[in-house]
């Protein structure tokens, strides 16, 4: 294996109950760490690839004990900034009987300063990976220019690119921007990622090959439809495999769980089912755990 794997992305402080119970009754919190993009960088690095994140966060303990957190996974950080004008984000879990809540405290964070300069930082030649989500595009203008300036870079560097959909309602003026966003990224990537309900609330399409229809990606599309399965629509073929039976504890981080352990697979040069049957067994470590990320067990060979 050759080359790093870049991860580009926000991740912010996180607040739970170490209780289990919810933010009103709680008498213990408990401070993690949470991002889409560091997350998969993070499972890439257990899983024995060479892995980097970037972003910006602020000059601040959060700040700091992030970039430490992150880089004792051993994924490379260099490119990760501390502004000193802005704040790290800071993201609260409301666990409850009908489910976990989320509420951040994200806007005017370092991250969402981020812009087409931070491209400088990132060295796509020989990087077998660039990883995108959709959440990056929506913290700001400066966010969703930086994501289209590196699929530019990405395109002349020959360097393929996963996007994760991510919709993130709350982030987004509206669902039909966010709808036309979304879509005009996918379409450039080469591996796009999204949910069965993602692709209906966006897009109106309820079922897997609706999304492939409407999306008529240029490459890998994957479909995850929770706790039924993923399809992988690829050279006009496609491949489905079942999500194994789980006790979820909470849904929070599988996403990115799965998106790692797939594309993991994919970078060992696994077929299709493998590809996706990593990407189950990663998401459900997280969904047994309430723990956005749980360090990966399986070796590097797992899915071929």
């Amino acid at each position: 294996m050759t080359g790093t794997a870049v991860c580009i992305g926000e991740t912010m402080a996180q607040v739970t109950p170490a209780d289990g119970a919810g933010l009103e009754t709680s008498r213990e919190l408990r401070l993690a760490v949470a991002g889409a993009e560091s997350t998969v960088a993070q499972y890439l690095a257990d899983l024995g690839h060479r892995a980097a994140w970037v972003s910006r966060v602020g000059d601040d303990p959060f700040g700091r004990r992030i970039v430490a957190a992150v880089a004792a996974r051993g994924v490379d950080v260099r490119g990760v900034r501390a502004d000193p004008d802005a704040p790290t984000g800071v993201y609260f879990k409301d666990p409850g009987p009908d489910g976990t809540r989320v509420h951040y405290y994200r806007a005017g964070s370092a991250a969402s300063r981020m812009g087409p300069g931070d491209a400088d930082r990132v060295e796509l030649a020989g990087a077998p990976l660039l990883h995108l989500t959709g959440i990056t595009p929506a913290l700001s203008e400066g966010c969703a220019a930086l994501v289209r300036t590196l699929l530019d870079r990405a395109a002349d560097t020959g360097t393929p690119v996963s996007f994760d959909v991510n919709y993130r309602p709350a982030l987004w003026s509206s669902r039909e921007e966010a709808a036309s966003v979304l879509y005009e990224l996918a379409r450039r990537a080469d591996v796009v990622l999204v949910g069965r309900d993602e692709g209906e609330a966006l897009w109106g399409t309820p079922s897997a090959e609706d999304i492939r229809d409407h999306l008529a990606p240029r490459g890998t599309l994957v479909v995850k439809d929770g706790s039924v399965g993923a399809t992988e629509f690829a050279d006009e073929t496609a491949a489905f495999v079942a999500a194994p039976a789980v006790d979820v504890v909470e849904a929070v981080g599988a996403g990115d769980a799965f998106a790692a352990g797939y594309l993991s697979a994919l970078l060992n040069g696994a077929p299709a089912a493998g590809r996706l049957a990593l990407g189950h067994r990663l998401a459900g470590r997280t969904l047994r755990s309430i723990e956005d990320y749980v360090p990966a067990t399986a070796t590097a060979t797992e899915g071929n």
